[in-house]
């Protein structure tokens, strides 16, 4: 059985793998009051609601 591979154009996997690292690099050594602020901040920089919100 022959397989056909194709080139990805986007890597959902590569992507969520990166941005991981890349919170975890920013956070590693926070507090957890710390760790709150960031989300909070995060949040609202990119205009986000927490589910439950309005």
């Amino acid at each position: 059985m022959e397989t056909n591979k194709k080139e990805k154009e986007f890597d959902a996997v590569k992507m969520m793998r990166e941005i991981r690292e890349k919170i975890s690099a920013e956070t590693q050594n926070m507090s957890f009051e710390e760790l709150k602020e960031y989300i909070k901040k995060k949040l609202e920089e990119s205009k986000t609601k927490l589910v439950g919100q309005q």
